[in-house]
């Protein structure tokens, strides 16, 4: 069963998806490319966040994040980092585009 991420209501990941819909790939094949993307994603949001967090703070997220405790994460993130929602969605963009860069560029090899 697939876990629902603490920032799964800001991802949008259907355009990539679409773009690999299109692609000439197996089904496991492209599972697996999907399966990376969110792995990607997961670690740019983790990585953004505790880069903006203090030592006792990345351990109250940690714990609240092994928790699953969505709320508690988001009011602790919220008092600590500004914008830290625009931050996520900027780090998961940078990521996305450097993934569309990445099929762009397969697809021109092969045709």
């Amino acid at each position: 069963m697939k876990k629902n991420h603490f920032y799964a209501h800001i991802v949008e990941t259907s355009s990539i998806t679409l773009e690999l819909a299109d692609m000439d790939l197996s089904k496991e094949e492209r599972l697996h490319l999907l399966e990376l993307l969110n792995s990607n994603i997961h670690n740019s949001v983790l990585d953004t966040v505790l880069s903006n967090l203090s030592p006792d703070d990345k351990k109250i997220f940690l714990a609240n994040l092994h928790a699953n405790d969505h709320a508690k994460i988001w009011i602790h993130l919220k008092s600590k980092i500004m914008d830290v929602e625009d931050k996520i969605k900027k780090s998961i963009e940078d990521l996305k585009k450097e993934l569309q860069k990445d099929i762009d560029e397969a697809k021109k090899l092969n045709s």
